[in-house]
């Protein structure tokens, strides 16, 4: 081999690691339909019933979610459930809004068929902000053994909370991470919804794997007892982000077999996409400010390492022709081997969420990406962004 072969095939090694490691990716999200009844779920829902009393506590923290509100809270009314007895309540958080989102939660409050309450963190002692505090605040007063977490701008399908249900009735299951789908039009929106489809379907992946690496806030159930034995956000409580993906790791790491993923239509949330670039790259930051946090060793650091190596070979390899220009193949088998991993793992995803016809975005945001997640990434460590209004460092 000569030199420059040598040298493309040193910097395909983190392309084929990805591709290998998408394809096992791919297995796993596929095999939840094929043995979910024996593997994800309990063998007899009968056999596991729930206990007589409250089942569930949704908690929502809003902020300044006035116009958003009226429509969860009119998709939460239209929830069905298979269950005999009570079925859940509501906690709205409110985190210091602006505008009318207590008065909106509080006219909802006075016809509920559900109990509904509505908690100001300005009324608590140290005036507390953030979503970390209002989930917080919510599992102090919380009357179920299950919180279910969703956000204020999200919309629910009427079958949610029963998607849910087999899971409460099973012992082991600690916590349960549910799909979310980006909506909206044009160029932007779906670049983002292909984006958001992609690490849903690597969370849910890696929980088949039993090696979780991410789940969504918007769509996440645990157990109030496992958050307690955990010590809830203990040890990260200082950072604004990572109220979801570092509870995963805490419940992951003491209950080994008790994290899933509920890879159903019913429980698939909907929350519109970004509207601009610049609000775009605000909520990107704020997601890539904790990847400093995570666990030395841990599936969530190796897979950011990982995606991330991959991507910047995709730069590296044709930088290399401007030295060797024989190093062609290799610079062309890279970005190669990179869209083909991708179109395997998204295609089956994409198919559960119907949308694959964004498969075809993804040349686009291959071409994309590495920049923007590499700013992105440098960001994040650094810190500092906007978001609700604020001005978080």
């Amino acid at each position: 081999m000569s030199g420059a072969d040598w040298l493309g095939l040193t910097l395909m090694l983190p392309t084929v690691l990805y591709a290998f490691w998408f394809q096992r990716y791919r297995e796993a999200w596929r095999q939840y339909r094929r043995d979910e009844s024996s593997f994800w779920l309990p063998e007899d829902d009968d056999g596991c019933p729930l206990p007589a009393g409250l089942q569930a506590s949704v908690v929502i923290a809003a902020r300044n979610e006035a116009r958003a509100l009226p429509e969860l809270l009119a998709d939460l009314r239209r929830q069905t459930w298979q269950w005999e007895g009570p079925l859940f309540e509501v906690i709205v958080v409110d985190d210091h809004s602006t505008d009318a989102t207590a008065e909106v939660v509080r006219a909802a409050a006075a016809d509920s068929p559900f109990p509904l309450r509505l908690l100001p963190l300005a009324e608590l002692p140290g005036q507390p902000t953030g979503k970390k505090a209002a989930v917080e605040a919510a599992l102090a007063v919380a009357q179920a053994p299950w919180i279910v977490c969703t956000d204020a701008d999200c919309r629910l399908p009427e079958g949610w909370l029963d998607a849910y249900s087999p899971y409460f009735a099973a012992p082991e299951v600690q916590l349960v991470s549910g799909p979310v789908l980006l909506t909206g039009r044009g160029l932007l929106a779906e670049l983002q919804g292909l984006e958001l489809a992609a690490l849903v379907g690597t969370g849910g992946a890696s929980i088949a794997l039993e090696a979780p690496t991410m789940c969504n806030g918007a769509n996440l159930a645990y157990r109030r007892a496992a958050f307690v034995a955990v010590g809830g956000f203990r040890g990260n409580d200082h950072l604004p982000s990572g109220d979801d993906e570092f509870l995963l790791h805490k419940l992951a790491a003491r209950y080994p077999r008790g994290i899933r993923f509920v890879q159903s239509p019913d429980a698939t949330v909907r929350t519109s996409a970004q509207p601009t670039v610049e609000d775009l790259l605000q909520q990107r930051v704020r997601w890539a400010s904790k990847w400093r946090h995570y666990q030395p060793g841990g599936a969530s650091r190796g897979l950011a390492v990982l995606v991330l190596g991959a991507n910047l070979s995709l730069y590296l390899l044709p930088l290399l022709l401007l030295w060797l220009p024989a190093a062609w193949p290799w610079a062309l088998a890279g970005w190669g081997l990179k869209l083909g991993a991708d179109l395997r793992f998204l295609g089956p995803v994409l198919a559960f969420f119907g949308r694959r016809r964004w498969l075809r975005l993804v040349p686009l945001l291959q071409l994309l990406y590495p920049p923007y997640a590499l700013a992105v990434g440098l960001l994040g460590l650094r810190g500092g962004y906007r978001w609700k209004g604020r001005r978080v460092e």
